[in-house]
C-alpha cells in the first residue's frame, strides 16, 4: 500500500502504488474486502513460485 486515508465521511481513500489511481472504499466492509483481495494475490503468487 502506498497510501490509505480515512475521509471525514467514513470512506477510505486507497492507493496501492504511486502509479495507480486512488480508489474510494465505502466503509469498513470494503476495507476488509480489499485486505482479502491482497491476501489472495499474495498467496497465489507464492504458490506459483514454489
Amino acid at each position: 500500500m502506498h497510501a490509505v486515508v480515512l475521509a471525514p465521511n467514513g470512506q477510505w481513500l486507497v492507493q496501492e502504488t504511486l502509479e495507480t489511481r486512488v480508489r474510494v472504499l465505502d466503509g469498513p466492509a470494503a476495507m476488509v474486502g480489499l485486505a482479502a483481495e491482497i491476501q489472495y494475490r499474495l498467496r497465489s503468487t507464492r504458490n506459483r513460485t514454489r
